[in-house]
């Protein structure tokens, strides 16, 4: 009797699956997504950094926003709509275009029917804000083959999508500085200064549109707010004094002990199983 059960024990441990994700705090202890809630609810801005292709992080992204809604007043922003596109996206909000109609008006990355769409459906449905936060990908463009220069000629309808201009710029920031290591020969200062417009902008836009009594969460590639930097570092440097949170989503084989590179990335991290299947 006694082997049976160890038998029964035995067999079903070996038929359980490892969990999908592990949540971890920036010291790498392993954390609730109840813990998670509650530290998003005492921000003024969260900074949610995904993988653009992994499903737990737009899972738990829809699933931190339906927990938010009935504690805060909330604005949703995203690197994924240009800012150009805002008057696209407040028409489909409003109800004033349906899905096919925004697809039309935007330029919509491949993937938002399945990622991104949920969010700013919650949005149309809850009857909140949701700002598109990038630069447009002509002027990022302009940038990584002509530098800053390139954007002194832009007429003022072009600029209302930037950051005003001049805005700061540390090409010594050591997510910079990666970028020109990972890139190798491809890489070059005007594609850092690149990255450094898409931050600067996406930071502007959120300060812009933030209310004094609402909670912004945002949405963006982990990349841009990995290490305290990026976007942090810009809305940092034009207030200092709000409450910010900042969320990366990382990939390993054990999820069941955060990997060294990955502590500190951010104040809470979402550990993915590498195997996940993907969305694109």
């Amino acid at each position: 009797m006694f082997l049976s059960v160890l038998c029964f024990l035995y067999n079903a441990q070996a038929q359980d699956k490892m969990p999908a994700y592990v949540l971890y705090n920036a010291q790498g202890k392993k954390v609730s997504f109840k813990k998670l809630i509650k530290a998003m609810e005492g921000s003024d801005i969260v900074l949610f950094g995904e993988q653009h292709n992994n499903p737990i992080a737009h899972w738990l992204q829809l699933e931190s926003i339906k927990a938010l809604h009935p504690k805060r007043n909330l604005v949703l922003g995203a690197e994924m709509i240009e800012a150009d596109n805002q008057a696209a996206l407040d028409a489909y909000l409003n109800g004033n275009v349906d899905n096919k109609g925004l697809d039309t008006l935007a330029r919509l990355w491949g993937n938002y029917k399945t990622d991104y769409a949920p969010l700013v459906d919650f949005c149309k449905n809850n009857n909140l804000a949701f700002i598109a936060t990038n630069v447009p990908r002509t002027y990022a463009r302009m940038v990584h083959k002509g530098g800053f220069e390139a954007l002194e000629n832009l007429d003022a309808t072009a600029l209302q999508w930037l950051v005003p201009l001049p805005f700061p710029f540390d090409p010594n920031l050591p997510t910079y500085k990666s970028i020109l290591e990972m890139m190798g020969d491809h890489g070059s200062i005007e594609l850092v200064k690149a990255q450094a417009l898409k931050d600067a902008t996406m930071a502007h836009f959120i300060l812009k549109n933030r209310e004094d009594s609402s909670l912004f969460v945002h949405f963006n590639g982990a990349y841009h707010s990995d290490n305290y930097e990026g976007i942090l570092w810009y809305l940092k440097n034009a207030w200092s004094d709000l409450q910010y949170l900042t969320v990366s989503t990382v990939t390993q084989e054990n999820v069941f002990k955060l990997e060294k590179e990955h502590l500190r990335k951010a104040d809470f991290i979402i550990c993915v199983d590498k195997d996940m299947t993907t969305t694109y």
